[in-house]
């Protein structure tokens, strides 16, 4: 159980971290500039982390309740299929449906896509390599 909360927070610490290297950085903030007419103006950084750290607690235990289902034989495949499953039902379909309703441009939508598929492949790894149910 200690181990499950410790890794639950470093994950959400590190999708904290992650979250603000892909959205902070100059090419991240000239992608999105077709969001700032609904965009706010400042970012609430507290409630951000805190949402973040509850991703991480969620995630990991997603991953424990999903171990024996996941393809792969080895912590790391099982971690990285979980991680590319979180992608598609997080970071795929929310880009389906902005390029479905909103006016991006594809580069931002591609984008978000990769650099959403990095994290969510580093958080899934993370919970392969240092989780058991």
């Amino acid at each position: 159980m200690s181990r499950y909360l410790i890794i639950s927070f470093v994950g959400g610490a590190l999708f904290g971290i992650m979250d603000f290297l892909i959205n902070a950085n100059a090419y991240a903030k000239r992608l999105f500039e077709a969001y700032k007419p609904i965009a706010r103006t400042s970012i609430n950084v507290p409630a951000g982390m805190i949402i973040d750290l509850v991703y991480g607690f969620v995630m990991a235990g997603l991953f424990l309740l999903l171990y024996k289902s996941l393809p792969g034989t080895t912590g790391y495949t099982k971690g990285l299929s979980f991680g590319v499953m979180a992608w598609f039902f997080r970071v795929a379909m929310s880009a389906a449906s902005s390029w479905m309703m909103y006016n991006i441009p594809a580069s931002a939508l591609v984008y978000s896509l990769v650099v959403g598929l990095v994290e969510m492949s580093v958080l899934g790894i993370l919970f392969g390599l240092t989780l058991r149910p």
